[in-house]
């Protein structure tokens, strides 16, 4: 499995969002011709895409935090419980 570095990792769902943009505005450009839509499904499949990748490592943080906290007795001890 190929590893990232965490920066580029991370910007992974704009740059996939910043293709949909420019894949759409090529389709809105040339609108006459074969292409236009092709680029329209690919642009609206990278925004998707993006919007989805970023949504679900959204839900995976806010949900891997809760399980970490679990356990825990109130007031933000360090410990981890026995």
């Amino acid at each position: 499995m190929t590893r990232f570095a965490k920066p580029f990792y991370e910007s992974l769902p704009l740059l996939y969002g910043m293709a949909g943009v420019a894949l759409l505005g090529l389709s809105y450009r040339g609108r006459d011709n074969w292409w236009s839509a092709l680029c329209a499904l690919g642009g609206f499949l990278a925004l998707v895409g993006g919007l989805a990748v970023w949504l679900r490592r959204r839900d995976y943080r806010a949900t891997s935090a809760d399980y970490r906290r679990r356990g825990r007795p109130p007031g933000g001890a360090s410990e981890e419980p026995r």
